[in-house]
């Protein structure tokens, strides 16, 4: 049964970042419970990775379920066009209450992606009704990601990022060094040299910048320093440009402040949010916006912002975002976050020492293992299934974001794990 199951999905099936012929090898979930995945061959495996960062109270959550079940039974889905629902504004005004002052209004959208696509089109919508549309270029950063969709691979990396492939037909945006003064390091001014020389030589052609505050995902899992951020923050308000904070994956607590800007007393001008918003129970996404942007856009011709999808602010996704804000903000989740960084710190910094690693940085709720080198990702698969747990490591990086409601213990296993694995590589 689990082989021809297994079969039907290579057969039929396309997974991310494979080959649609040959995949990787591919493992058949039969349930999952807390920070558990159940595999139906039988292994029980503590989730590393919190499905890709968003399942942060866990999987079958009694709440969470109660939330959606309820929500079903009223109404799953209906248009936002002409239509709007009390899920929809207790959520948009939760996201206010909560995100960094002077975000007033919320954008919903069906994925982070998308959430980038329109943080961009308010950000050219803004200038256009201005009657600046010169300005319509976007300064991003080296080892950045923000997405998969066209608009958002053209401000990933275009040199080291996941799309390169399509660098032939991506728009092209102003690519800046990255920062290098790492989070815990002593500040140094000249790692802002790049980007203000950018800024200062093409202002009058700059819509805005984006970037990921704090911590670069999955462009290299790279944490910065908190004065790089306030020092973009005030070039874009000397230049008079846009400043996008995608925090997509940082959201939530994950860095240890609600929002990675908080870490530089920042607001931009348009925040992203996804992944964690529903507690990783479904696809959902929202942009947030400064009254000054919003009215603009909304002066300008054609005097609406051009966006619309069509399971934007969907009921029961905004149901389940609403108890996953409630559930984290119930608790002591900064306590609680602090406690996994030391956990992490203590399981991972010992790795720093096999043969191999090239860094261990851990920061709030992420710990990262860089290898010199990068490593096979099915044989290592393999092994930390072996070891009775979930990671995904790719390229050069093997890292954890686990769920929040994981213990001292089941975070202890998942490190050992990692430092077993390594250490035999």
């Amino acid at each position: 049964m689990i082989a021809q199951s297994l079969e039907l999905d290579k057969t039929y099936v396309i997974h991310p970042y494979t080959s649609m012929t040959n995949p990787i090898p591919c493992y058949l979930v039969e349930r999952a419970d807390g920070v558990y995945i159940q595999l139906k061959s039988g292994e029980k495996l503590i989730d590393g990775m919190s499905s890709w960062w968003s399942v942060i109270h866990g999987y079958n959550h009694p709440e969470m379920n109660k939330a959606g079940t309820d929500q079903i039974n009223t109404v799953s889905h209906v248009m936002f066009g002409g239509l709007t629902h009390e899920p929809a504004i207790n959520l948009a005004k939760k996201l206010v209450d909560i995100s960094p002052d002077g975000l007033e209004k919320v954008f919903f959208s069906d994925s982070g992606s998308v959430s980038v696509e329109v943080a961009i089109k308010m950000a050219l919508q803004y200038w256009n009704a201005q009657n600046k549309p010169s300005k319509n270029k976007i300064v991003s950063l080296k080892k950045g990601y923000h997405g998969d969709t066209f608009m958002a691979m053209s401000v990933c990396d275009s040199e080291t990022g996941m799309h390169t492939a399509f660098n032939g037909v991506v728009r092209k945006q102003i690519m800046v060094e990255a920062p290098q003064v790492k989070y815990h390091e002593d500040w140094d001014e000249r790692d802002l040299n790049h980007i203000t020389s950018q800024v200062e030589a093409n202002h009058d052609k700059i819509a805005a910048v984006i970037l990921e505050p704090i911590v670069q995902g999955a462009g290299g899992m790279r944490f910065y320093h908190p004065k790089f951020l306030k020092g973009v923050r005030n070039l874009c308000d000397k230049y008079n440009i846009l400043l996008i904070a995608d925090e997509i994956a940082t959201g939530f607590g994950r860095t240890g402040e609600l929002f990675a800007c908080n870490h530089a007393n920042i607001t931009p001008d348009i925040l992203c949010l996804g992944k964690a918003l529903t507690g990783g129970y479904m696809t959902f996404a929202a942009t947030l916006t400064t009254q000054k942007v919003a009215q603009t856009i909304s002066n300008g011709n054609p005097g609406i912002f051009m966006h619309g999808p069509t399971f934007m602010g969907n009921p029961l996704a905004c149901s389940f975002a609403n108890k996953s804000i409630e559930l984290l903000l119930s608790t002591d989740w900064k306590a609680n976050i602090q406690r996994l960084e030391k956990g992490l710190n203590k399981g991972l910094l010992p790795i720093q020492d096999l043969k191999g690693v090239k860094d261990v940085r851990v920061i709030g709720a992420i710990g990262v293992v860089e290898m010199k080198t990068a490593v096979d990702l099915p044989s290592i698969q393999k092994s930390f299934i072996e070891q009775g747990v979930w990671l995904r490591p790719f390229g050069k990086l093997i890292y954890i974001m686990p769920p929040y409601i994981i213990t001292d213990e089941q975070l202890s296993q998942l490190t050992s794990a990692m430092h077993h694995v390594i250490a035999r590589l």
